[in-house]
């Protein structure tokens, strides 16, 4: 099914992340699943647009009025919410062509990806949508989040009242990436949009970067794939998308046993992995490996800017782990620069031996006022201009005012540079490391598990923009 585009000219999935009115269909029971969920999210988080509970048993729920049917809503409704028995969705969904909606998501289960009761009903939905010219997200999904709206119809209970905007669009083949299953209210670079497509009856991945190129909160794409369902258009848009924002994408399937147990996740045929990887590399898509990767390594595109060259620099604490991120910035193609002579002589004239290629603080660690040291380093190294992006290793120490003192620093830089930069922090307290790593990232500077995300970061952010680079 092709995209719509409405009368404003927008991809026709507007109408999934900035409705109007919502109806929501399905039990509206107290508990940890369901109709009642949504609707008591939607009004933590604040959404603006009108919503209307759906279901003959009821009266009234959380101060809103129940109708007992569709047909009943006196007003025009953007998007629809079914959240009920598989075999009632077909009845639903023609409501929903007689109300002239043009929207829905699915959330009920039980369809392709079970049985062949299933896949005929799932069937039957989509012919239904396509005569009536509605939009369908799911079957078997968890819905999608818009974080500047407040429009997070979560069909479990998240736990949290708001996402943090950003700059990251999260889709998946999986609920795993919707609030009720991430810590989206802890997460700190923020994100624009979420959308688990499900079993991916209309909607999929295909329309989702259309609609995400022209998203003007959307600065990266991430997704997590279990098969495509047109090759030649996905590889068509992905190229076109990858080149005005970067296309991160994770898929499972890359043995025969995981592609066995996609089709029973989603009802999903997975494509051969190799033809896959070929297809990223001719579109310019970075592919990840892991699933830390898939929440870890967008932000370096999301928070800083592309890095210019290859040519790295480095300031840390220890130079046993300088040595290691040595090593692994090769294998991304990013070179340790040579520092300026300029600044060889001011870092020697701060402490005696720093003038050279890997910055190591630890000798002035010795010194009572190194934290000042530190400062007139960072500043030093980043007005190099023979350094496009920096990796800065940072010892916490067991006391909370040095991490007042590092936040003071960042304050002031914040804004102010053009380098890429990537962090890891260490030190003897977690605590420490976590909330300094979470007010880092409030002022834009991401931080990284461990040096080896960050180091790739670093090299894919380079990557990315070196091919931008060659396309202009």
């Amino acid at each position: 099914m092709e995209c719509e585009v409405s009368e404003s000219g927008k991809n026709g999935l507007s109408l999934f992340f900035e409705p109007q009115s919502v109806a929501v269909i399905g039990s509206l029971r107290e508990g940890y699943f369901g109709g009642y969920v949504v609707i008591k999210t939607l009004l933590n988080a604040e959404f603006g647009g009108k919503i209307f509970p759906v279901n003959p048993s009821y009266q009234e729920v959380l101060g809103l009025k129940v109708y007992p049917s569709i047909k009943e809503i006196p007003e025009k409704i953007d998007l629809a919410l079914i959240m009920i028995n598989r075999r009632s969705v077909p009845d639903v969904m023609r409501e929903c062509a007689r109300k002239g909606i043009k929207a829905v998501i699915v959330v009920a289960d039980g369809f392709a990806e079970r049985d062949e009761e299933g896949a005929k009903l799932q069937n039957e939905i989509v012919e239904i949508a396509r005569e009536a010219g509605i939009r369908i997200i799911g079957p078997n999904t968890a819905g999608i989040v818009n974080s500047a709206n407040g429009f997070i119809p979560d069909p479990y209970e998240p736990g949290y009242k708001k996402v943090k905007p950003g700059a990251v669009a999260i889709c998946a083949q999986t609920g795993m990436i919707n609030p009720q299953a991430f810590p989206y209210g802890d997460l700190h670079y923020g994100v624009s949009k979420i959308c688990d497509y499900g079993n991916k009856c209309d909607v999929d991945e295909c329309d989702l970067l259309e609609y995400l190129e022209s998203d003007p909160a959307t600065k990266v794409i991430t997704m997590y794939l279990e098969s495509i369902q047109d090759g030649q258009r996905f590889l068509k848009i992905s190229r076109r998308v990858a080149k005005k924002k970067p296309v991160l994408i994770l898929k499972s399937g890359r043995t025969k046993e995981g592609a066995k147990v996609s089709a029973s996740h989603t009802g999903s045929l997975a494509v051969d992995d190799q033809i896959f990887s070929a297809a990223c590399k001719q579109a310019g898509i970075i592919r990840l490996e892991t699933f830390r990767e898939f929440f870890e390594l967008p932000k370096i595109f999301s928070l800083q800017p592309l890095p210019k060259g290859n040519q790295l620099g480095m300031i840390t604490f220890t130079g046993g782990v300088g040595v290691l991120a040595i090593d692994e910035a090769a294998e991304y193609g990013l070179s340790v620069a040579r520092l300026s002579p300029e600044t060889t002589k001011k870092l020697n004239a701060i402490f005696p031996g720093l003038g050279k290629t890997v910055v190591d603080i630890g000798p002035p660690m010795a010194v009572n006022n190194y934290m000042a040291i530190y400062a007139d380093i960072l500043k030093t190294v980043l007005s190099d201009d023979r350094i496009d992006c920096l990796f800065n290793i940072i010892w916490t120490s067991p006391f909370k005012e040095f991490v007042e003192e590092y936040l003071k620093f960042y304050r002031e830089l914040q804004g102010s540079h053009q380098k890429t930069i990537a962090t890891w922090i260490y030190g003897p307290s977690i605590p420490l490391i976590n909330e300094m790593s979470s007010r880092m990232e409030d002022l834009g500077f991401p931080v990284f598990s461990d040096l080896e995300m960050g180091i790739k970061a670093l090299g894919i952010a380079y990557q990315y923009s070196n091919r931008k680079k060659g396309e202009e």
